[in-house]
């Protein structure tokens, strides 16, 4: 243990010199799920437009595996679980602007409730992904305000206004069941990327035993065992490393790494009707994840979209009007 904290002692000091290396960290997190950062397998003339100093992380990380594994698994774990507070845009103000607000109690803390709409209408819950926020539903509020039901969002546990700093996918699974349990009729679940991956990956439920009426799952991910293994690959570490995020996720979850991907966790929500809407060209999540959810999930229905990519999918109006009219 104290050769482990000297080895990590002197590699900071080592790297004291080229540092910012925190702002590397912060231009890190979260690659699988925001696209400013390119993928590992992207083309050689993108990779050189990376930051200089990526590569140095890597370097750090990969001295750290090679010393002193534990280390490099904790600091990799914080990168994978630590979402960066991103500077509000200035539409997002707007889009909230006429919700009621709550707070729900859930094990991470405080989580942010925004809804609009009469109390007695059915609800459509609304779930971000990765590094957004309830703000970034604002293009669907209208379109489901005009079709009679109750529009409800959240701040995901670590994102917008709710509280905490990390986040899993046990987490920000667990924050929606408690929102979901203060929202009466409840007609479907609407989720993008992250978002999607914990409400199919948990997964969540309606009380009581409750048949969901309708499921829309946008741009997920196949399961947490994927993402580790890009996150991997970004930072050019052994296929170890995902070895040792799967036993902690089981340590600390009592589950199988692999039992949370959406495949095979979603099926058992019992959900009535699915649709899983992936766009061809989304760049963060590979457009075949969504084929193998719908394929795995029975019934489920797939529509593909175009030019769209990970999040623009979020504000096309076509999508919106497909989702809506499924939900009916």
């Amino acid at each position: 243990m104290r050769f482990g904290l000297f080895i990590n002692w002197l590699l900071e000091i080592i790297l004291y010199p080229i540092r910012p290396l925190h702002k590397l960290k912060r231009v890190l997190q979260n690659f699988f799920f925001m696209p400013d950062i390119l993928p590992a397998k992207a083309p050689k003339v993108l990779k050189d437009m990376l930051p200089p100093g990526l590569r140095l992380l890597r370097w750090q990380l990969w001295l750290k595996w090679t010393i002193a594994p534990t280390l490099a698994f904790r600091q990799a774990w914080g990168l994978f679980v630590t979402p960066r507070r991103l500077p509000l845009k200035a539409w997002e103000a707007p889009a909230l602007a006429d919700a009621a607000r709550r707070t729900v109690a859930a094990a991470t803390g405080t989580v942010a409730v925004y809804e609009w709409g009469p109390a007695a209408a059915p609800a459509v819950l609304l779930v971000h992904g990765w590094e957004h926020r309830a703000s970034f539903w604002g293009a669907w509020v209208g379109p489901l305000l005009a079709a009679g039901y109750r529009v409800v969002a959240l701040d995901g546990p670590a994102h917008g206004a709710s509280s905490g700093r990390q986040v899993t996918l046990t987490d920000f699974g667990g924050a929606i069941q408690a929102v979901i349990n203060t929202l009466g009729e409840v007609r479907a679940i609407v989720a993008h990327s992250f978002g999607a991956a914990s409400v199919a990956g948990l997964p969540v439920r309606l009380p009581a035993g409750a048949v969901l009426p309708r499921l829309v799952l946008m741009s997920a991910p196949e399961g947490l065992q994927v993402v580790a293994e890009r996150f991997a690959d970004f930072l050019r570490l052994p296929h170890g490393l995902v070895g040792r995020f799967a036993t902690h996720i089981q340590r600390t979850t009592g589950r199988p790494a692999d039992s949370f991907a959406a495949a095979v966790a979603g099926p058992r929500m019992g959900a009535e009707k699915v649709l899983v809407l992936h766009d061809e060209d989304d760049e963060i999540i590979p457009y075949a994840e969504g084929q193998e959810i719908a394929a795995a999930w029975p019934g489920a229905v797939f529509h593909a979209t175009q030019g769209l990519g990970h999040n623009r999918i979020l504000r096309d109006a076509e999508v919106i009007q497909t989702a809506v009219a499924f939900l009916a």
